[in-house]
């Protein structure tokens, strides 16, 4: 699959049209998926999309084909994704989550009776900073070090919106359980 993915961005990278088709075609749906975490509603999911491909092919002669093509353009997807808050929303960081930690475990079951559409919507009520520094830890797997440096906060910070962010799912999820056996 690298060489196939190798071909088709050197394709890319001579401007053949059908080429660029192609990745569009290829990558998009995953990225709509990526971008729809990140992301308010299904608006701003296809704006930040957009935004992540216009900077995929603005920057596609920085790959330098080592690695997976996949997990270069995931990033800048992240990144896009980061910077869509940043410059639209005023990306606050500093909203105040009362009782956090007073908040009863959950059990497993609940988690694994969750479809990935009940997941999505929860994570799509966080905050844009919640849901961003959750996305990222979460389900890209960046280290809160890395966190922090991409979002131009503290370690400290990036550490604590975290936490702030997994208690907000975890009251979301116990809200939906308690509804759930009430109906």
């Amino acid at each position: 699959m690298i060489d196939h993915d190798y071909d088709l961005l050197s394709r890319c990278l001579k401007k053949e049209v059908a080429a660029e088709d192609q990745l569009y075609h290829q990558f998009a749906p995953k990225m709509y998926g990526l971008c729809l975490r990140y992301a308010g509603n299904e608006t701003e999911a296809e704006d930040i999309l957009q935004d992540g491909f216009m900077r995929l092919f603005n920057h596609m002669h920085q790959f330098r084909f080592e690695g997976r093509v996949e997990a270069w353009i995931r990033r800048i997807f992240v990144r896009t994704a980061i910077n869509y808050y940043q410059q639209n929303l005023k990306f606050s960081m500093e909203v105040e989550l009362k009782n956090a930690d007073d908040l009863p475990a959950l059990q497993e079951d609940a988690l694994s009776a969750l479809s990935a559409k009940e997941l999505l919507a929860i994570i799509q009520h966080l905050t844009p900073a919640y849901r961003t520094i959750f996305n990222m830890h979460v389900i890209e797997n960046y280290a809160i070090t890395e966190i922090a440096d991409l979002l131009g906060i503290s370690e400290g910070t990036a550490r604590s919106q975290f936490h702030r962010a997994k208690n907000r799912v975890r009251q979301m999820l116990i809200q939906r359980e308690n509804y759930h056996t009430i109906s």
